[in-house]
This record gives C-alpha cells, structure tokens and sequence, in this order.
C-alpha cells in the first residue's frame, strides 16, 4: 500500500508525498538533509588544496633562487601567479555550497510541515492494511465509476466525502495498530497472574474498536457494490440506445428486401429493452443515493 494523505493537505503536496514513500520513511526514522551551514562548515579540501599545500615550500625555494638571480623579473611573476592561484582557491573555499539534493531537502520540509497528516505503510499491521485495502478498493471503485463522472451519483459530496472517510478509516487502523503492537508484546514479555485480568477488558475494547472501523469499511463496500449496478446498466442503457438510433437503417433495409413483416416486432422490442433498462438504471443511482446517506449518518 502506498502513503495515506488527509485529504485537506494540498493536492501538489500529497502528490509530492504519495510518490517518496521510501525517503518520508527515512525522514521519519530520523534522517534530515546535510543544511548550507553544516555544508558551509564541513572542511572543503579536495586534490588542489592538498597539492597546492604541498607545492607551496618548492614553490618559495624556487622564488628565492630567482629573486636571488638576474632572472628576478621571472621571480616576480611566479610570485604574483602563485598569490593569486592561492586567493582565488580561498575564495573558492568559502563560497557556501549549492544544496545537492533540492529535490530531498523539499520533501523533507513537506513532511515535516505536514507530519501527523500523513500515514506510511509501515504504520499498519497485517490485519489493518487488509480492511484498509478493502476500503480503497471501494473508494476507487466509486469515484472511477461513469456514472459518478456522469453526474448521476453526487458526484461533488463524492469527492469531498469518500477520501475523507478513507482518511478517517486510515487513521483509525494506524491508531488501532500500534495499539495491538504494544499490546502483543506486553503478552510476550510474560504476565503476572495479577495483571491477566486487567488485559480482557483492554482486548474487548481492541475488538470493538475493529468492529466500528470493519463496519464503516462494510458500508463504503455496499456504496460501491450499489454503484457498480447503476454501473453495469449504464454500460448496457448507453449500448441499447447505440442499437435504437440504427433502427431507421434496419427498417429501411427490411421495407426495401421485402422482409419487414418478418422482422418488425423484434425490432420494436429494442425500445422496450431500453426503457426497462432506463427503469433499472434509475433504481440502481436511486439505491446508490440510499447507501450514500447511510455514509453520511
């Protein structure tokens, strides 16, 4: 599963999250980028410095020998070269450094502005990314749907309703999980007699907690179920009506060949199959609304 976002986080940031899953599970285990001023900081000698440091005692031995000689214009100018290769590298050295990684350091801000308003995979147990697979699928299902596209459905309560409910679920799970975590290795550190007691009512509670969280998923699951019928006879109402406006071209070609007394009334049972499935599409966006306000309760 990827990165759970609260759907009041920016649409540009909880894309930016939801594609560096890896990189916000190592900002939450501690990593942060190195900083300008630690990099300012970090001792900057590479190959030049040290070559130039060793240079440095040929290169003075060597300018003494020439200022001692009639080659002393010659030593002047080695002199003047030597001082300023030596001031441009200092220069050099105490430029503050380009972060090299804009792209991690933004993420990284991202997250730790918007941390607690978004949950990882590793903040789920097994049992809790199966329920919160579960109410995805169905979240997605809806909100991919034609008919929710088409406006049959409540398609803007749609868009602001069903990932908050996502979100509501998620959250609840990360909560549940960790519970459980502490819970199991409580057990597994051994109990006193004493204490084993004291445990049942706290694992009742984990239970009933499980319970609310799988309902809520149960009726999201009836929502999408509701909508994949209206779904299926969209499809097949869009497909009957295809058929019917080439009726005209059917019963001209039957009137021509001389066959349409054979023909005519199968065909005219086409637009009864349309009306019927307009009737049933009706039902279904009806039926649909009914599972939508039981969301909403």
């Amino acid at each position: 599963m990827g990165v759970v976002v609260d759907p009041g986080v920016p649409a540009e940031v909880a894309g930016l999250l939801r594609a560096n899953a890896s990189l916000l599970s190592r900002v939450r285990a501690g990593w942060a980028p190195h900083t300008v001023a630690q990099a300012r900081h970090r001792p900057r000698r590479g190959p030049s410095s040290a070559l130039l440091l060793a240079a440095t005692p040929v290169v003075i031995a060597l300018m003494a020998v020439l200022l001692d000689s009639p080659l002393a214009p010659a030593g002047f100018v080695l002199l003047g070269t030597y001082v300023f290769v030596v001031l441009v590298k200092i220069a050099s050295m105490s430029e503050a450094p380009e972060d090299e990684r804009p792209h991690e350091r933004h993420v990284y801000e991202q997250a730790r502005w918007y941390d607690g308003r978004y949950l990882l995979g590793e903040d789920f147990d097994q049992e809790a990314r199966l329920v919160l697979g579960r109410a995805q699928r169905a979240v997605g299902a809806v909100l991919r749907s034609h008919v929710n596209a088409e406006g049959l459905l409540d398609d803007a309560s749609n868009a602001v309703m069903l990932p908050a409910q996502e979100w509501e679920i998620a959250r609840l799970l990360a909560k549940l999980s960790e519970l459980r975590r502490e819970h199991r290795d409580l057990v597994q550190r051994g109990l006193a007699p004493e204490v084993a007691p004291v445990l049942e009512p706290l694992k009742r509670a984990l239970a009933a907690s499980e319970a609310a969280v799988v309902a809520r998923v149960e009726a999201l699951e009836r929502y999408a179920a509701r909508v994949a019928e209206a779904e299926r006879a969209y499809h097949a109402h869009a497909q009957i009506e295809e058929l019917r406006a080439r009726l005209p071209r059917y019963e001209e070609l039957l009137a021509e060949s001389g066959a349409d007394r054979l023909a005519l009334a199968e065909i005219g049972k086409l637009s009864e199959d349309a009306d019927t499935l307009e009737r049933s599409l009706r039902r279904s966006v009806e039926s649909a609304h009914e599972a939508f306000r039981y969301l909403e309760s």
